[in-house]
This record gives structure tokens, sequence and C-alpha cells, in this order.
């Protein structure tokens, strides 16, 4: 017994009924559920109506062909990775070239032999769950991690090689909420989970919508990064649209989870692989993520602080204001740093 059969749906369409109850006593015996339709509009009506795990197609169908039908299933999402056999008689092997390039996988002639059914149908069925999987870990991990991450590691599955450390100019922006430490004594776990979950999932498709990544979450916080063109400004748009998202959650909900600050700072920083070979976080490293994240630290609750480097970065662009430049002892900084607080200005 093929064990991958069980509990599979295989559609059967053959204008002959012998052929299709034929097959099903074949099928049945591994535990299959087979489903039969005589012609192409029935089977599209069943495929429409259950999940078909493999289809057997003849060839030489009365009506529309089976490869006519073959193109229609694979117009389908649902069944463009679906395992295709193709049933011929001697005389229509001209017609196989065709079959296979309408989206067919393989072919078996008849009379059709059960051993040969079950061994093409088994190896179909494991080439297309490990498809599956391998579909399912490549969306788990563009889910997971970071899409700069994301490309490293799959260039790395492909070549073997990490790449060296590289200096790149970037932008990189810090969020923080105020007073969690508090609040996560007041709120059951479940409660606080729900709320800091949607709080970030705003602000990351912020992040995404101008461009920028999230390199990690740092408990109920965020470190997203900016690079290329504009990045100064697509930063600070970021963060005022995140301010803005903040504001109007605390007033439909009052919720203090929304009461968070923000550090802006731009400059050098080297990205590269930190870790060992059992653990690797791809990520940046230096003064410019240090200065951002002091600069978060120093921000009032629902304010955005920025270095001097962003503001000259953004000198005379109507879209952002600056407060009056203040200097600010920051820790780990010898002398105090010039920093300005940013705001919304004039639309473009």
């Amino acid at each position: 017994m093929y064990r991958i059969l069980a509990d599979k749906t295989i559609l059967v369409v053959d204008d002959l009924a012998t052929i299709r109850k034929l097959v099903y006593g074949f099928l049945k015996q591994d535990g299959a559920r087979v489903l039969e339709a005589e012609c192409a509009e029935e089977a599209l009506r069943l495929a429409s109506e259950c999940a078909v795990d493999g289809f057997l197609l003849d060839v030489n169908l009365g009506g529309t062909s089976g490869i006519d039908l073959c193109r229609t299933i694979r117009s389908n999402d649902k069944y463009r990775s679906t395992p295709i056999i193709f049933v011929t008689a001697l005389d229509e092997r001209l017609a196989l070239q065709d079959a296979l390039d309408a989206g067919g996988d393989d072919f078996i002639h008849k009379p059709i032999h059960p051993a040969i059914l079950r061994a093409r149908l088994n190896s179909l069925l494991q080439k297309t769950a490990y498809l599956r999987q391998v579909e399912l870990m490549g969306l788990s991990l563009h889910r997971y991690v970071c899409p700069r991450t994301e490309q490293i590691a799959r260039a790395y599955a492909t070549t073997g090689i990490l790449p060296a450390p590289e200096r790149h100019e970037v932008c990189v922006l810090f969020t923080d909420v105020r007073g969690f430490t508090e609040l996560s004594q007041e709120l059951d776990l479940e409660a606080l989970f729900r709320a800091l979950s949607e709080h970030l999932a705003a602000q990351v498709s912020l992040v995404y919508k101008y461009g920028g990544y999230v390199d990690k979450f740092s408990g109920d916080g965020m470190m997203a990064v900016f690079d290329g063109e504009d990045m100064a400004l697509k930063s600070c748009l970021c963060a005022l649209d995140i301010l803005e998202f903040a504001h109007s959650r605390i007033q439909q909900q009052g919720a203090r989870i929304h009461q968070l600050g923000m550090g802006i700072h731009k400059g050098e920083a080297i990205i590269g692989n930190l870790g060992s070979n059992e653990h690797l976080d791809y990520t940046l490293v230096g003064k410019t993520v240090n200065l951002a994240a002091r600069l978060c630290g120093v921000a009032d609750r629902l304010s955005i602080v920025v270095s001097h480097e962003v503001r000259e970065a953004l000198d005379g662009d109507q879209r952002v204001n600056f407060s009056p430049v203040r200097a600010a002892i920051v820790r780990g900084f010898n002398r105090p740093v010039q920093i300005f607080e940013l705001s919304r200005g004039t639309p473009s």
C-alpha cells in the first residue's frame, strides 16, 4: 500500500465508465478518495467544489479535450502545482508533447497497469508535498526575518558563502513605549501581548510603506533601517505617521501602549553577520545605531527626536519642521549632542 495515497482525492476524467471504474478499484485499495467525471465540464465543477490532490486525464476526451482541460486546470492558482497524469492510447503518442506543454506532469499508456499508476502518482504526490513544504518555509522565512536578512539567507543557501561586512550610509529609527514596565504589571499577559502586537504591526506596515525594513524588535519597540535616496525624509515621514497613528489610538481607546518616543540618526554603519555558525544575526552596528537608540531614550512621550545630521539633510524641506536646537546629555557620549524635535510640515 502506498501510504501517501491514503486520504488523497484523485479526480479521474475519462468518457469511458469502464476506465473510471477500473482506476477507482485500483486506488481505493490504497485509501484514496476517487472522484469521477466523464467530461471536462463535470471535471471543472468537481475541481471547484473539492480540493483535488491529483488528476488523471484522458487525452482524447469527447468535447473539450484532455489537453485543453489541463490548460484550464493549470490556470487556476489552486492547482498550479497539483499532479496531472495523462492516460493515452498507443496511437495518441503524437499528442504527448502537447499534453506536457499544457502542464501535464506525466503519462501512462492504456491498458492501465495498477503498479505503474500507483508508482507514478506516488512519485508526483511526494514531489508536490516537498515543493509545498519549501514554499511554506519560504513564506515563514519572509514572515519571521527582515527582507535584507532573507536575501542574505537565500544567497547563502545557494552559494554557501557569507558576505563580508560592508559600510553603508543609513538612517536608523528606534521606537519605544513609555511606561511599558509599569503597564506590564497592570495588564494580564494576554491583553498586554495583544496590545503590543497591534501597536508594532502598525509600525511595521508604515516602515515598509516608506521603503525601510525592520531590523529587529526589542521588547516593546523596534529598530528600523532606511537607506538609499531620500532616506532621511522617508524615515522622518514614517516616524510622523507612526506618531499620528499613536495619537488616534489614544483618542479612540485611551491605550497607554501607544505612548511612545522615537529617535532618528543618519550616518555610517557596518552591516554584516554577527554570531556563530550555529546562530547568526545579519544586522547593523556602529555609532549611528547607538546614537539613534540614545535619542529614542531622551525623547519625551509622543515625540520624535532627531540628530543634527538628519536636520541638515532635510534643510529647507517644507514637509517637516524642527524645533530650535538644544543640547542633550546622551549616555555613552562624551560631549552634549545637538538634538531637534520633529513635527509635520506642509505637504508638498
